[in-house]
């Protein structure tokens, strides 16, 4: 088993730092089974110093999100799976509580506006999220790499969708937004440095990031079957790879949170703005 397809680049620390900590010989309770090529063998590095967590395997991943891991998470049930989320009670739903978050913080921080806010959601999956932030009336967009995702968005959430990658869509084309969402995405990308610099250029002036990934620090202390190691994660973060991430990108960050969801997913969130751009920039 090589290194593997993520990049020392995500750590401050760049690797030097790594060791093994998980090892995996089959999947774990819970994890999705996807219909993968060769051997499933696989393991997690984890840095000592900034507590990054590296996932470390030699199984081709690169087609999982344009169709393979709604179709092999969801089946046939996009909808109703979408309809089952939006109708838990909000002391239940992970969604919930995020949208909440979000347009508290936004009361805070936007000017008096005359018009939505506009948010862009990137890799949106079930579109539940921007959903929530239309019924609270913002204009949302979901962006998903997945063709069948971004339909469902449009005709079943009833939210704008783009169907793409997010590295290589034409970006000009989506406009300029008050808030750009990763809700758990970064950690399914091998370079979540260069989605974070790519969304600089969405953000009005006054607009503001807001990053949910998993917390790698508080899921290691119940094992390596938590659901943050599964083998979509090419990352899992610490408070501190997450703030490296935001600085990294260029971006300053605001505030930076933990919490145990209703799900019971260990998450950090955090809100960040752009710094100003260097005149090499």
């Amino acid at each position: 088993m090589t290194k593997g397809p993520c990049p020392t680049l995500e750590c401050p620390c760049d690797g030097a730092y790594r060791e093994e900590t998980f090892t995996y010989e089959a999947p774990p309770q819970g994890e999705t089974g996807f219909v993968l090529d060769g051997a499933y063998r696989r393991a997690y590095d984890h840095c000592r110093l900034c507590g990054h967590w590296f996932s470390r395997h030699d199984i081709d991943l690169s087609d999982l999100y344009t169709g393979a891991y709604a179709g092999q998470t969801y089946g046939d049930r996009l909808a109703a799976t979408f309809e089952r989320i939006m109708a838990l009670p909000a002391d239940r739903s992970d969604n919930a509580g995020r949208a909440a978050r979000i347009l508290d913080f936004a009361t805070g921080h936007f000017p008096v506006q005359g018009c939505p806010p506009r948010l862009l959601d990137v890799g949106s999956g079930l579109a539940v999220f921007p959903a929530r932030m239309k019924a609270a009336g913002w204009d949302c967009t979901a962006l998903d790499p997945d063709p069948r995702a971004a339909a469902h968005a449009r005709m079943v959430a009833g939210v704008q969708a783009v169907a793409g990658d997010f590295l290589t869509v034409d970006r000009s084309a989506l406009g300029r937004y008050d808030a750009v969402t990763f809700n758990k995405v970064l950690e399914h990308v091998e370079a979540p440095v260069a989605f974070l610099r790519a969304a600089r250029d969405l953000l009005l002036p006054h607009g503001f990031l807001y990053v949910e990934l998993p917390d790698g620090e508080a899921a290691a202390e119940e094992g390596a079957g938590r659901e943050e190691f599964f083998i979509e994660h090419h990352h899992v973060f610490s408070p501190t790879s997450f703030a490296a991430l935001i600085e990294r990108a260029g971006f300053r960050l605001v505030l930076l949170e933990r919490l145990r969801e209703p799900s019971t997913k260990f998450t950090l969130r955090g809100f960040a703005v752009p710094e100003p751009r260097g005149n090499g920039e």
